[in-house]
Order: C-alpha cells, then structure tokens, then sequence
C-alpha cells in the first residue's frame, strides 16, 4: 500500500471539469499507478487540516505514474477540492490502494453498467475483461446529453455501448436499467453484469437481473473513515451477515446487498453534511468581504517614499 508521503505532496498535473458539479483529477503517484488494480479506491486528504475521503480509482496509468480521480462536488470537502485542486497545486496525502480489486474471471460474456459518477471507475473494470478476452457490453447512463463524458474512452474498450439518458436527448431514452434489459434482449448467454453508481441505481441493476439468475457485482459506498475496518462506519447487511466495505469490500453480491439499510445508513449523516456546507460557504463568503477590505487598506495607506 502506498502511504501519504510526508516529504512531498503529490501533484495534480491534469484537470478536466465535466459539468459544474464534476471534475478530473489526474495526480502523480508512481508507486500506486504501478499497484492500484480495478475496483480499489484511495482515502485523500486535500490538505494537512481536510477531512479524509474515499474515492474510487477511476483509472491508472502505469508508464505515466499517474492515477485518476473523477469527483462530484456534492459536500463540504468535494467542494473545496473542486475550487481549490488545480494543476500544480498538490494533495497532502493520498493513501492506497485500498479494498479488494474486481475478480476478473473467466467470464466471457460482461455487461459493465455506470451511472452519473459511477461511469468513471467502471471503466478500469470494463478495459480489465476486454483485456482478458471478454466480450464487454457498456452501459452509461446520464441524466442529459450535456453531462456526458469519455463516451469514447468506453468505445474504445467494448464490444458494444449502450448510452443511456434520463430525457433521452442522447441514445437510450430512460435509466441505465433499460440499457441492461436491451443487452439481455440480444443475449442470452450474459455471464455477468458489474455496477457502479449510487445506491438506487444500484439497486434497479440487481433486480433487472435477478429473475435472469444472472451474477450481478456492485461496488458499495457508504461512510468511510478510517479504511482499515476499525471504525465500523462501513458496515453493510450482506444477507445475514455484516460486511466491512473497505476491507470486505468494495464489490459485493448485488443480489445479497440490504440496500435499504446502506441508503438508511446514508441518510442519517445528512444533517452533519449539510452543518459542515453551511460552515464553509460562510467562510468562503467572510474571506470574499474581507479581501478588498485588505485591498483598500493597503491603497490608503500612506507613502513612504522619499
């Protein structure tokens, strides 16, 4: 595992926003380019004083040193990363990679479903089987045609791709469970399917396969904190038994996943969420009135020129 590197950040040397509430972060981290595997993830930390966040391994790239982290702006910290992370500037530490990677198996047949924010580290699963010799099947899902991304990136390592859209401005008109019922359609002989996004989608992917008895991995989300299995903030109801999504995790059985439970689980940090959101908008809001406070301070003050 690679540690936070106490000698030096590690720097952001790309960007890409997405939408306004999405972003890219690519970072250099050679030595967990060279370990990270699909379906692991990384707890980062912005800066000395930031929360400590998991986030998924979107895609790695062993020759560059780099890993990429695609991100949605939806809380306090995701927030000020997306104002504060530029190219150049650094992360304070980076720890990984954690979980246990994707079973790429023998399966010869894969349908890999992403939906919103849970496209991005699907894409390391659906390369990893295209590389074992799979045939993959794509599906995307967004809400409009304008939030939209690496649409070509998935192109380039499935067979076949199934973009879907909420409005239907783009490709398949409904939610990414639609995607998965036309791949069903034109085969019958799906091994697999592996998805990524949030819990109710998650959800919707298990039960469009269940009647079909067919293998369906989701990759889980909930409150992390320390990563080690210690806090016991990650646990989920995997049939009768209680999981640990960092060390256990983050794939499971989408058929034996409580999923009410997880977005139960969710919910009752909400309020925390939104007290810390409030606490930093004000702070953002005190520093923009006090920096031309500062700025005509120092233009008043008097010359000390000869």
């Amino acid at each position: 595992m690679a540690h936070a590197n106490t000698d030096a950040a590690y720097r952001i040397v790309a960007r890409e926003d997405f939408s306004d509430v999405t972003y890219l972060l690519e970072v250099a981290h050679p030595l967990l380019a060279r370990a990270a595997r699909p379906g692991q993830f990384v707890i980062v930390m912005e800066h000395e004083h930031g929360e400590r966040i998991p986030l998924t391994i979107a895609d790695f790239d062993r020759d560059k040193g780099t890993i990429t982290l695609v991100i949605q702006a939806v809380g306090k910290t995701t927030r000020e990363m997306q104002q504060n992370c530029r190219v150049g500037t650094t992360l304070f530490a980076v720890v990984g990679p954690m979980g246990i990677p994707s079973h790429i198996g023998a399966a010869k047949k894969v349908v890999c479903v992403g939906g919103g924010l849970g496209v991005a580290p699907i894409y390391p699963q659906a390369r990893a089987y295209k590389e074992c010799g799979a045939y993959v099947i794509g599906v995307i899902g967004f809400r409009n045609r304008n939030l939209i991304f690496w649409q070509d990136k998935f192109a380039a390592v499935c067979d076949e791709l199934i973009v879907c859209t909420d409005d239907g401005s783009a490709g398949l008109k409904g939610l990414v469970t639609e995607g998965i019922k036309q791949a069903i359609a034109r085969h019958r002989d799906i091994d697999e399917v592996v998805a990524i996004g949030p819990p109710i989608m998650m959800k919707g992917c298990a039960e469009a396969t269940r009647a079909h008895k067919i293998r369906t991995v989701v990759s889980l989300n909930p409150v992390m904190v320390d990563g080690t299995g210690m806090c016991g903030g990650c646990r989920v109801k995997i049939g009768d038994q209680v999981k640990f999504a960092c060390v256990d995790g983050p794939d499971f059985d989408g058929h034996q996943v409580d999923f009410d439970d997880l977005m139960a689980r969710l919910g009752r940090f909400k309020p925390a969420e939104q007290k810390a959101m409030l606490k930093w908008q004000e702070s953002c809001r005190l520093s923009a009135i006090a920096e031309p406070q500062v700025e005509r301070m120092e233009l008043d003050r008097p010359s000390t020129d000869g």
